[in-house]
């Protein structure tokens, strides 16, 4: 059990030093923003998942942080992708 926990951690850091990486390089595009709202919503899921321990519980009690998360990266992905008019 401990070491499925560090595993994701693991995967938790490398996909947020990738992020950052990313960000710290000024390498920004439309593919990459997509990549990068797939992988902020991976690192999301895992920590549901995991770390909050809803991967044991029913569907009903999963399914609200996993919608808040999709609705919130959903907003984002319409802020940068959606042109603003002038």
């Amino acid at each position: 059990m401990k070491k499925k926990f560090e595993v994701i951690w693991i995967v938790l850091m490398v996909l947020s030093i990738f992020a950052f990486l990313l960000g710290y390089l000024k390498l920004v595009s439309s593919s990459l923003v997509s990549v990068l709202l797939v992988s902020t919503f991976l690192k999301g899921q895992l920590v549901i998942d995991y770390f909050m321990g809803l991967n044991e519980v029913k569907l009903k009690y999963r399914i609200i942080p996993t919608l808040w998360l999709s609705i919130v990266l959903f907003l984002v992905a319409a802020a940068y992708y959606v042109p603003v008019g002038k």
